[in-house]
């Protein structure tokens, strides 16, 4: 499956930060929601890739990152 790359090197920095945060809060919480959503977040910041993108045409990707 070969998905578009379409999360700029901002978008993957915040997506990491927020990933963090939301995985450690969950944890901390007992939350296994937050850890989950949080899971997903950081996923899509490591591939590079998010699928809520694709449907909009969205890319945050700049000239030449991808």
């Amino acid at each position: 499956m070969n998905l578009p790359r379409n999360v700029g090197k901002t978008d993957r920095h915040v997506r990491f930060a927020a990933g963090g945060v939301l995985v450690f809060g969950g944890i901390a919480s007992g939350s296994w929601i937050f850890s989950a959503i949080g899971l997903v977040v950081l996923a899509t910041g490591f591939l590079g890739t998010c699928l809520a993108y694709v449907p909009f045409h969205i890319n945050t990707c700049k000239e030449g990152e991808e």
